[in-house]
This record gives structure tokens, C-alpha cells and sequence, in this order.
């Protein structure tokens, strides 16, 4: 780390959540409801949690309101899409029930956990991640909504779907599992039909780092809500840990990992922040909630998350934290017709400061303060 940002010791939850209210007090300026924008609340929102700061408590609720009007009703919502993206942004809304108990919360909370009684399946009963990627089963979708489906029963103490949960968590495992290298695949599409997909398999080329990220980011965050008998819930823990530790086998020399993990330094090939910063974040919290053990996780932890600082994070003249080396999207088939290709990954743009590695970089950073406390 150079020694102008500071180290691994630095208040970095606090510089980051101080940043995100001066650079950008309204998060969304399209007027979007957006998931990264939901990852980034729930990060500043971790970092209330443990501060009492009620900054970044109404940092959440102004951003959420923005979206959520007095009847409930969110803007930038279209039900119809049958999107499980919309879901992320539910757990910032039950963040803002949880601090206010204003019924608006609630209703516009129930709107979207609504939506999985119109979500459409695969054979096996997984969600599809959009109505518009029919059978497909990609891991990005358990952080959208599964986990929001978990949490939503546990705030509003419901059991009526735990167990479609649980069914979710493993099935998707299940389906996208390499047994070779233990490492799960970005997407599958159960019918084989796709362009993109394994004719035989039906999964995407490779693996990528961020969607993994997502998974195990997932996982944890279920299994602090799951009833701890419910069946199939050591389950997910095993498949956490079993997940983890395929990572760990590909990670590179710093704790941290390529945006394809299992490609090492391939020429164009690059450590990719945003999903170092989720698989980090999971060690973190999963170490801290008992899910994994200090002895076997916690120096590789320190090691990755100083090594994260060094290559991803700078601090501009107006002290604000900036993360960078995040890959803009990362997606397969739609529009652009992405055929999940070595190529199509290095393809798209690496930038600064979106959300989907600002989200990460906060909940890191506030798990390595508990750590250091």
C-alpha cells in the first residue's frame, strides 16, 4: 500500500461511507432501481450497524426514498419483467423497516417478495433468472433473490417458503457444480438450447469471479437467517465451505483473484476487484459468524485484504476512496448476443467506483473492523 492511502490498520469503512455521502448523495441520478445501488445501501447500511453513525442510517433512507413513495409504490419497478435483479434492492427496503417500522417499507417489501409466486422455474423447481433468459439458472440470482427471499421471511417471521429457500440454494449449487475443480460455472441453461451453453451440459464456458462472488456472498448472508434445524441448511454450509476452498486453490499470489479465476495470468487476463472484494467479504463475515475457522481462513484473509488495498484502492485529492479494476457487467446471451467466451469477459469495460465493487469494498472493510476491534 502506498504509504499516501495508508494500510490494512486505516478506518476504511468510515473513509468509503463518508466518501459515498459527498461524491454521491443520490445514488441513482437515471432514476433506476438498480441492484448495485441495493448492494451499496446494504454495505453503508453494515457500517450504521456497527457505528451507530446515523449518517449513513439516512444516507439509506433519503436514496431509498427517492424510489419508494408514501403508498408503497417503487419507481423503476416493472413487475412484469420477472427480473430476480429488482429483488436486491428488497434488502435496503427491509433495512428501512427494520430502523423506522414505516408501513411504506413493508408495503413496497412485500411488493417485490410477491414476485416469486410469478417467478418462473426450471424443471427442478430453480428460479430462472429473468423471464427473458428462460431455464436459466445463473449464480448472480441466489444474492438477488434468494437471499432477499430468506430475509424477508425472517423479519416478518414467515416459514410458509424456507424450505424453497434451502431448495434454491442447493439446486443451483447442484446444477452448476464443476466436480473437477469444485468451482461453480456463472450460468446454466437447462434446456441446452442457448448459443452460449455446453450442448451436452447445458452450463456457460467458465468461470467467473464476480458470479462466484455473488454465491458465496449469498450463502453466507442465508445462512444468518435460515432456522439453524432446518434441513438442508449444514447443507449450504458445507457447499460454502467446499466453495470457498476451490477459490482458494485458484486464487493468485496476493489472496485475491483474475476476473476468470482458474485462467491465472493469461495475457489480457486481470485481477478483478469487485469479485476479490465479495469473496473476501464472505471469508470475512463467514469466519466472524462462526461459519468458518479462524485457524484455517483468517491469515489468508489479512493477507487478501491488504493485498485488495494495494491493487484496487486510491484516494483522490478530495480524500475520497475510489475502488477500481471492476468489470462494468458481465452477462450472457440478451442483446449483444455475450457468448460467454474468454474474449466476451475480457471485453467489457473495466472502471471505478461502481457499485457492484463500492458494495463490496464497504462490507469488507466494516467486517475487518470487527476483526481489528
Amino acid at each position: 500500500m502506498y504509504p499516501k492511502y495508508g494500510d490494512s490498520t486505516t478506518d476504511w469503512a468510515t473513509l468509503a461511507a463518508d466518501t459515498m455521502i459527498h461524491r454521491e448523495p443520490a445514488m441513482n441520478l437515471k432514476g433506476k432501481w438498480e441492484y448495485e445501488d441495493g448492494l451499496m445501501l446494504n454495505g453503508m447500511n453494515a457500517i450504521y450497524q456497527r457505528t451507530g453513525n446515523a449518517d449513513y442510517l439516512r444516507y439509506e433512507l433519503d436514496n431509498i426514498d427517492t424510489f419508494v413513495d408514501d403508498s408503497g409504490q417503487i419507481k423503476g419497478y416493472f413487475p412484469e419483467e420477472l427480473s430476480l435483479d429488482y429483488l436486491n434492492s428488497g434488502k435496503a427496503v427491509l433495512d428501512c423497516w427494520e430502523a423506522t417500522h414505516q408501513e411504506k417499507y413493508k408495503l413496497a417489501a412485500t411488493t417485490l417478495y410477491q414476485q416469486f409466486a410469478n417467478q418462473p422455474r426450471t424443471q427442478s423447481g430453480i428460479f430462472w433468472h429473468k423471464k427473458m433468459y428462460p431455464n436459466q439458472i445463473w449464480l448472480d440470482g441466489l444474492y438477488m433473490g434468494s437471499a432477499f427471499y430468506a430475509r424477508y421471511q425472517k423479519v416478518f417471521g414467515l416459514t410458509e417458503n424456507l424450505d424453497d429457500v434451502v431448495h434454491q440454494f442447493l439446486g443451483a449449487y447442484t446444477a452448476t457444480l464443476d466436480a473437477k475443480t469444485g468451482l461453480c460455472y456463472h450460468a446454466i441453461d437447462t434446456s441446452k438450447q442457448m448459443f452460449w451453453c455446453d450442448p451436452e451440459t447445458g452450463l456457460s464456458p467458465h468461470f467467473w469471479t464476480r458470479s462466484i462472488g455473488w454465491f458465496v456472498m449469498a450463502m453466507v448472508d442465508t445462512l444468518d437467517v435460515l432456522p439453524t434445524d432446518i434441513t438442508g441448511r449444514d447443507q449450504i454450509h458445507t457447499n460454502l465451505v467446499n466453495e470457498l476452498t476451490a477459490l482458494r486453490r485458484v486464487a493468485d499470489q496476493h489472496n485475491l483473484w483474475y476476473q476468470i479465476p482458474d485462467e491465472g495470468d493469461r495475457p489480457m487476463n486481470y485481477l478483478e476487484s469487485s469479485g476479490s472484494l465479495m469473496i473476501l467479504n464472505a471469508i470475512a463475515k463467514g469466519i466472524r459468524q462462526g461459519y468458518l475457522e479462524e485457524q484455517e481462513w483468517g491469515s489468508f484473509l489479512d493477507k487478501g485484504y491488504a493485498n485488495a488495498l494495494e491493487q484496487f484502492i486510491s484516494i483522490d485529492r478530495h480524500n475520497y476512496v475510489n475502488v477500481n479494476k471492476i468489470a462494468h457487467v458481465g452477462g450472457l446471451g440478451g442483446p449483444n448476443h455475450r457468448d460467454g467466451s474468454f474474449v466476451y469477459y475480457m471485453s467489457e469495460p473495466i472502471v471505478t467506483n461502481d457499485h457492484k465493487g463500492v458494495g463490496p469494498f464497504l462490507m469488507l472493510c466494516n467486517e475487518m473492523s470487527y476483526r481489528h476491534q
